[in-house]
């Protein structure tokens, strides 16, 4: 009896001296974002100093990206340790979906937590006359760099509302900051962008000139089909002269690791998430979306131990 109380013993202490060892090594966390004016990178920034002044030894950095896809593909080769992404990209990512850019399933992957929604935000010019998605027809777009999240839901948009690029005026490729200096100066009419509600490249540019909200009806975002698409609201107010609530449509954010990332690092960079939901909302307002409650809601990919671990903690899982 007291020798197999002592192995016990021994057990419990080896694993507690084996959490901690994996705890106090150096750990190095990358956190994958996406362009410097939109919401990942402040969020991104955010993370890495709670993670950096949480985990014992951590080093951490941001690096900015065109996104989603990027992202993802960068994690599948332990380029990163965190990665923000669209909820749609990261189904396309397991599957190895080649026409959304993953040339094989992405089978490294692993949720973190379903944070905040996208909202698919179309702006316009007011000189472009462009008041809803048919006139968009022969005008001149952005939507987003080539096989970003941003461009694979305006694919989506597009098709839902019987519109392809070919009957677009001209089509750009481009991140956020460049989508809207480009309608700042007249060489661009609308811009298609999909981020968190008060994102930076918008408010600026309503800031600086008038500009136009196109709607994405309900039976359009129904028409898309996939539980990834919702309807939502852009709520009169959060853009300078939006004096009306805006239909569009969208998308769930996930907080994607990888494999090769520590059951115990995963743990604690979920539960500082989740300790630390105003400080991350200082860093961007979108991050009021994120709640502990449905974290776990639809995830399209299994998640890691180490935020099932905390998940369990919290009751959320048996």
């Amino acid at each position: 009896m007291c020798s197999a109380k002592r192995l016990g013993l021994l057990i419990a202490a080896a694993i507690l001296a084996y959490c901690s060892t994996a705890l106090a090594a150096p750990t190095s966390i990358n956190i994958l974002t996406g362009g410097a004016s939109g919401v990942y990178y402040p969020l991104g920034m955010s993370l890495s100093e709670l993670y950096r002044e949480g985990i014992p030894e951590a080093t951490t950095s941001v690096r900015a990206t065109k996104a989603s896809v990027e992202n993802l593909n960068l994690l599948q080769i332990a380029r990163g340790q965190l990665a923000f992404a669209l909820g749609d990209s990261v189904a396309d990512a397991w599957k190895g979906d080649q026409d959304a850019g993953f040339r094989a399933p992405r089978d490294r992957l692993r949720a973190i937590a379903g944070i905040y929604p996208n909202y698919i935000q179309i702006v316009a010019s007011q000189a472009s006359g462009i008041h809803s998605l048919e006139e968009l027809r022969g005008k001149r777009i952005s939507v987003g760099a080539p096989r970003s999240g941003t461009e694979l839901n305006a694919r989506a948009i597009l098709k839902a509302a019987g519109l392809t690029y070919a009957d677009l005026g001209q089509v750009e490729f481009k991140p956020y900051a460049e989508s809207v200096e480009l309608i700042e100066k007249g060489q661009l009419d609308a811009t298609l962008q999909s981020a968190g509600l008060g994102m930076a490249a918008i408010r600026d540019l309503a800031e600086r000139m008038p500009i136009t909200f196109v709607a994405i009806p309900r039976h359009v975002v129904t028409r898309i089909g996939g539980s990834a698409y919702q309807s939502g609201i852009i709520p009169a107010g959060t853009y300078k002269g939006q004096s009306q609530d805006i239909e569009t449509a969208t998308i769930s954010n996930v907080l994607v690791s990888q494999t090769s990332v520590s059951e115990a690092v995963a743990y604690q960079m979920t539960k500082l998430l989740f300790e630390n939901l105003e400080r991350l909302a200082e860093a961007h307002p979108a991050a009021r979306g994120i709640r502990l409650e449905q974290a776990i809601d639809g995830l399209p990919i299994p998640l890691h131990p180490g935020a099932e671990r905390f998940y369990r903690e919290a009751g959320l899982l048996r």
